[in-house]
């Protein structure tokens, strides 16, 4: 076993949870613990989240990065096997409380998955079908505009709002999801690698678009790109997962610092590109 297969401890150093001063976090994430069945995929990761950042999420593959943004919105609720343990604080309360609707939860903490995938309906109907599942009773085609142009999508696609999601590029399709997404209000978007499958010129859109969302809506990013990473985050999250595969958080920090001068040597290693 070389240094840096070093054994990840179930408990992160002090100096690697990282606090805000002054700032009320919009997510205070507190000992999260995921597993399925009887594997243990995540183990006591805490975590505060400012508001309107970006904070990636980076790590190898199998480090539980997934399964740790899928607890922020409650979406491991729909896997049957999976058990959550530990609290998200959002606005001061506990997501995983019983009184807590997941619905509701999903709406203000918005997701992007790393495939896009529009509904088989209309670029319309895909925007609009949050508001009216909320019962929304305003001007929807105001809704849709808005939508568009947060998303950068609407010069593209406005002469064809009738035409299928599906029947747009694989990057405006990207871009669709995140109008979806926007189209409810969220505060918080959850990003699952939303450019890995995408052309260069299209992940530059993404990269440009979520850096201006930043400005008014809190993201969360998983990539496995470390340049990408590095362009668009403010604050940095490294997870990694000893032989037993257990994934925990090893390092948090603003970007320059985790980038220029990480702390572990395991987050050197992996972002100089020696281990990953």
């Amino acid at each position: 076993m070389s240094n840096l297969d070093i054994e990840i401890s179930s408990q992160v150093s002090k100096e690697n949870i990282l606090k805000f001063d002054g700032i009320s976090p919009i997510l205070d994430i507190k000992n999260i613990s995921v597993s399925y069945g009887n594997i243990t995929a995540l183990e006591n990761v805490t975590f505060q989240v400012p508001e309107k950042n970006v904070i990636a999420l980076i790590g190898p593959s199998g480090c539980g990065k997934s399964t740790l943004i899928r607890c922020i919105n409650r979406m491991n609720d729909l896997i049957p096997s999976a058990n959550v343990k530990g609290s998200v604080i959002f606005h001061g309360q506990n997501i995983y409380q019983e009184n807590m609707d997941p619905t509701e939860i999903r709406y203000r903490i918005g997701m992007v998955f790393q495939k896009p995938n529009p509904f088989p309906k209309s670029i319309y109907d895909n925007i609009a079908f949050g508001p009216r599942v909320n019962g929304f009773n305003g001007d929807l085609d105001e809704i849709v505009e808005i939508s568009l142009r947060r998303a950068a999508l609407w010069e593209e696609v406005k002469d064809r709002l009738n035409n299928s999601g599906l029947s747009i590029s694989g990057g405006q399709q990207q871009r669709l999801c995140i109008a979806r997404a926007l189209a409810v209000n969220p505060e918080v978007i959850l990003m699952d690698e939303p450019a890995s499958a995408l052309d260069p010129i299209s992940t530059q859109s993404i990269e440009n678009l979520i850096k201006e969302l930043s400005k008014d809506i809190t993201i969360i990013i998983v990539t496995h790109n470390m340049q990408q990473a590095a362009r668009i985050s403010d604050y940095a999250l490294v997870m990694m997962a000893g032989e037993e595969r257990i994934g925990r958080l090893i390092e948090y920090g603003e970007n320059k610092q985790v980038f220029d001068n990480p702390k572990d040597p395991r987050t050197e290693a992996y972002v100089t590109g020696r281990i990953g």
